[in-house]
């Protein structure tokens, strides 16, 4: 178990809930306001881990967070699910008719669109982070602002929830990837998923024939993301995680792409997170521990 884990954002944010619920509470947590920030702290040692969202199933992915995976010594050895409530806080007393700006993370006013355009006349405002949007607000008490973040926030930064579930569907989640420095992470024998990277000739079919190869030897590809290749316009490199159900089903199909390929990696071979329907919430209420 690390003693340092980083995450990005700061406390009340959605990342400190997700690291408690995989790591416990026995880590200190070092927030951080960029992803790059996360992926320094592991590459340095300064933290034995790094919790880093992907993707959400609302919002879609966070690419230049593959593009950090690609260039870094860093490998994916976990990974979590967790359920998102997005919340409208504000400070005790406001009222809806009150409210003019709405501050959060990009990611969050994604999640919340539709109920965020009923209220056209609202600014939206970009922060680095729901929780730390959420602390802003509690210390400056700035009138006719409110933001979006978890109830978790609103609990640690005494708001009140001025509109509860606002986000645009109920079954929302982000994964986040748990990834540790290359030269020091265990791979899990009971690894059942796997994250590659590869790319193909530029060449008709040739997607197409890694793809085939994925399914003739039973892996389920779980996600396939394209991401662009620096200093060749229009080329691109793959993301794609596999499910397989033995070590060995993994080794044939590595040893089979490569005929395919121009350059295949593993990213990281880990046990597939756990689906939960559990309140965040209930999950952050768990939570014990507080952010280093």
């Amino acid at each position: 178990m690390p003693t340092h884990v980083s995450i990005q954002g700061f406390q009340g944010s959605f990342h400190e809930v997700a690291a408690r619920q995989y790591f416990g509470a026995g880590p200190a947590l070092l927030p951080c306001a960029t992803f790059a920030a996360v992926v320094a702290h592991v590459v340095k040692g300064t933290a034995g881990a790094g919790l880093m969202a992907m993707e959400n199933s609302l919002a879609g992915s966070i690419l230049p967070n593959y593009l950090l995976l690609e260039r870094h010594a860093v490998q994916v050895t976990g990974e979590v699910y967790l359920p998102i409530h997005q919340h409208l806080l504000a400070l005790p007393g406001t009222t809806l008719a009150d409210v003019r700006a709405v501050h959060s993370h990009p990611m969050a006013l994604r999640q919340c669109g539709e109920f965020l355009d009923r209220h056209s006349h609202w600014k939206l405002v970009e922060t680095d982070d729901t929780g730390h949007s959420a602390q802003l607000l509690a210390e400056t008490r700035a009138p006719g602002v409110a933001v979006v973040a978890g109830a978790q926030a609103a609990e640690q930064f005494g708001l009140q929830i001025l509109a509860p579930a606002i986000h645009d569907d109920p079954h929302n989640y982000t994964r986040f990837l748990v990834l540790e420095r290359t030269d020091i992470a265990q791979i899990d024998p009971r690894a059942d998923k796997a994250s590659l990277y590869f790319y193909t000739s530029h060449a008709p079919g040739s997607l197409a024939a890694v793809l085939t190869r994925v399914a003739a030897h039973g892996l389920n590809l779980s996600k396939l993301q394209s991401c662009p290749r620096p200093s060749q316009p229009w080329h691109y490199g793959f993301h794609a995680d596999v499910e397989f159900g033995d070590s060995t089903q993994l080794e044939a199909l590595l040893a089979d792409l490569t005929a395919v390929t121009e350059e295949l990696r593993v990213l990281g071979t880990y046990r597939r997170g756990q689906w939960t329907t559990a309140p965040t919430e209930t999950i952050a209420a768990s939570a014990a521990a507080q952010l280093a």
